[in-house]
């Protein structure tokens, strides 16, 4: 009985896994689309005083972060993987750009959730890389945070 558990057990992780790579597929779909036609990223833009290459810029380095992110939830990256991938990606100046004008949409995340821990260590990097931009591959990142 102890084997079934756990077999049925690993069986939804893996459901769960598949399930957040489709929804990945979908939002995929959806920012090409967004990026063929600037009627539809109208639709969901909430960023103002852009221009259409900003924008599209914008579009295209969201859909790296929460690629790179599924990485990490569907487990084929550890937590330093996912830093070292994102710490990579942070010093790329439409990176910097897309965090800071997405910093409140962040803010309003729930507290201990994935996105909201990685959103916080991302920060730490952003902040380092500040700091000390060509040292970017020893900028420090904050261990994995417990889950809630």
């Amino acid at each position: 009985m102890e084997g079934l558990l756990e077999q049925l057990t690993v069986l939804a992780k893996e459901i769960r896994h598949a399930n957040l790579i489709q929804l990945h597929r979908i939002s995929v779909e959806q920012m090409e689309r967004r990026m063929a036609d600037p009627a539809l990223a109208d639709a969901v833009n909430i960023l103002s005083g852009l221009t259409e290459r900003e924008r599209r810029q914008l579009i295209h380095v969201n859909a790296q972060y929460h690629g790179i992110l599924l990485h990490h939830r569907v487990e084929a990256m550890t937590w330093n993987e996912l830093m070292g991938h994102l710490r990579v990606l942070c010093r790329n100046p439409v990176f910097e750009r897309y965090w800071e004008l997405t910093r409140d949409h962040r803010r309003s995340l729930p507290r201990g959730s994935l996105e909201s821990r990685v959103g916080s260590a991302v920060d730490v990097v952003v902040e380092g890389l500040r700091e000390e931009p060509e040292e970017w591959w020893v900028v420090a990142y904050p261990e994995e945070p417990p889950s809630p």
